[in-house]
């Protein structure tokens, strides 16, 4: 039964993710904190925060959906970064593909839960 955005499956994940990014940062050069460290970290943190706003507004399906689409385009940038990450020899190539592949199912997710969600509250 789903009670909180804390037992969405997608929240979960997400949050997991970020939580995974934020730590792999720690390793990161001190030079990068303002820039790449802050970019992923932020991008990664927003897409389990956009599923926990979003839940609180579910009864209202427009907006809901709204912060799906908000949590999808934070998805798509932690991509981005991680790219960044790996081209600057941050991380590897194996890690890189975890994290994405990781990341691409968290986005799979986010989407199935958007064209599904219909407010049954009406």
């Amino acid at each position: 039964m789903i009670r909180s955005f804390k037992d969405l499956e997608i929240y979960k994940e997400s949050y997991d993710l970020a939580m995974e990014i934020f730590w792999l940062t720690r390793k990161f050069p001190k030079e990068e904190v303002f820039s790449l460290t802050s970019q992923i970290v932020r991008a990664g943190r927003s897409v389990p925060a956009n599923i926990s706003e979003g839940w609180a507004k579910r009864n209202y399906e427009n907006t809901f959906k709204q912060h799906l689409i908000h949590a999808l385009g934070s998805n798509a940038e932690v991509e981005t970064w991680l790219k960044f990450s790996m081209d600057c020899e941050y991380i590897n190539s194996d890690t890189f593909q975890k994290l994405t592949d990781k990341n691409a199912v968290i986005g799979r997710k986010i989407t199935k839960l958007h064209q599904n969600w219909k407010n049954h509250e009406k």
